[in-house]
């Protein structure tokens, strides 16, 4: 199994370099469409419900206190991706790769599994939270996103 370092390593090879925020979301879609589209999870790492969105803590903790990554900053090995984990991510750069971090973050803030752990939280709209988003929400509304667009 992949780790989150080896997808976002993949993502920054194929698409060179991009802002962080942008680069933590394209993971998170990827997480969340691998899951439904394959029914296993893209990687063992998991995201938290940040102020801006789901935020992997392992992967952040590769690009603390940078604005933008690029090939060989996260060092991650994309060779480790399987078939399947790179169809489902190039899939996911196909269908978000356009989209600025900025938008990607707000998306993220109007589906389910980051508002259910925000709320779980129960923190204010801009205070970090630690709370996990909870692979069955993600799998309930990849799966549900996946089936309304086939």
């Amino acid at each position: 199994m992949a780790s989150v370092l080896d997808v976002a390593e993949y993502i920054l090879t194929g698409r060179g370099p991009m802002t962080v925020m942008k680069l933590q979301k394209l993971c998170y879609y990827a997480y969340g469409h691998h899951l439904a589209w394959e029914e296993r999870a893209l990687f063992p790492e998991r995201f938290e419900a940040w102020a801006n969105g789901p935020v992997s803590p392992a992967l952040y903790s590769k690009h603390r206190g940078r604005f933008e990554v690029g090939p060989g900053d996260i060092q991650g090995n994309p060779d480790t991706l399987d078939d399947g984990e790179r169809e489902s991510v190039d899939l996911v750069l196909a269908s978000y790769g356009g989209f600025s971090a900025n938008q990607l973050s707000q998306m993220t803030h109007n589906e389910a599994p980051w508002v259910w752990a925000r709320s779980r939280s129960s923190v204010s709209s801009m205070e970090r939270s630690t709370e996990e988003l909870a692979d069955s929400d993600i799998f309930e509304y990849f799966d549900a996103l996946t089936a309304s667009n086939p």
